[in-house]
């Protein structure tokens, strides 16, 4: 059987780019089984089970004991954390987040910005989850997620114009794609410090995020908070905004950076 995925990239390594797109299936879809992997490769399920058991001996994914589907594993958390631009980053907002999640007891990411995504390098998970859900590693859009909107309110305005330009992808009915609406939102970030996100990526996914600032005040990376809606709530959210700017404050400190003591960013 024939990939379909053999000739998109000429040149390439077949085992490298099926390995790469069983990674970015895994992303999107969480526990998945080796027929459904096959079927996304184009390829015998035993050739899925080969690769997916190479990536599992690893630590890149992990296998279910019972329902023997797999998931991205820890191994991805080495390897996302050597994303930062700055060794210290993860080190140096550590702190932040782990004060950020004692204090709300949700999953808190510290994300930072790949070209036109984000890209989550740590993780703490929410104590009152029950099924651990790791966004290690994983690429995110910026307009429809509160980290996104960070990185988009405070980018130059020529990059933000250019990241903006083509038409922007809905991932649920309240993902915000007309860019003038997008733009007022990005305004509020600027003055509130934050963003918030209402089930704009994921149905049933709320929330929030802060920037974290280098010593000559560059957002280079976000922490944030984020949980089920039934939870995490519009209101709730709000309630956490005060402490997740916090969080990233208290990053931000160990980074060089001294934050105003009065007003808005």
């Amino acid at each position: 059987m024939s990939s379909p995925n053999d000739d998109r990239r000429p040149g390439g390594v077949q085992s490298v780019d099926r390995a790469i797109t069983i990674l970015e299936f895994l992303a999107r879809n969480e526990w998945s089984g080796v027929t459904e992997v096959g079927h996304e490769l184009g390829v015998h399920k035993s050739t899925a089970f080969r690769l997916l058991n190479t990536l599992e001996a690893r630590g890149i994914v992990e296998q279910h004991t019972d329902s023997g589907k797999y998931r991205l594993g820890a191994g991805l958390a080495h390897l996302a954390r050597g994303i930062s631009v700055d060794p210290d980053l993860t080190q140096n907002s550590r702190f932040g987040c782990e004060w950020l999640a004692r204090q709300t007891e949700e999953t808190v990411t510290l994300t930072v910005l790949e070209e036109s995504m984000c890209v989550t390098i740590d993780q703490i998970v929410s104590s009152s989850t029950v099924v651990s859900r790791s966004w290690l590693g994983r690429q995110t859009p910026l307009h429809g997620t509160s980290p996104g909107k960070v990185f988009l309110a405070f980018l130059p305005e020529e990059r933000r114009t250019e990241l903006l330009s083509g038409e922007l992808e809905s991932y649920t009915e309240n993902t915000i794609v007309d860019p003038v609406a997008l733009r007022k939102e990005l305004d509020m970030v600027v003055k509130n410090g934050f963003a918030t996100t209402i089930e704009e990526f994921e149905e049933g996914l709320n929330g929030a995020a802060a920037p974290v600032r280098d010593a000559e005040g560059t957002v280079v990376a976000t922490i944030g908070v984020s949980g089920p809606s039934y939870r995490l709530d519009e209101d709730e959210l709000r309630k956490l905004t005060p402490v997740i700017r916090e969080a990233a404050d208290l990053a931000s400190s160990r980074m060089g950076y001294f934050h105003p003591v009065s007003g808005n960013d």
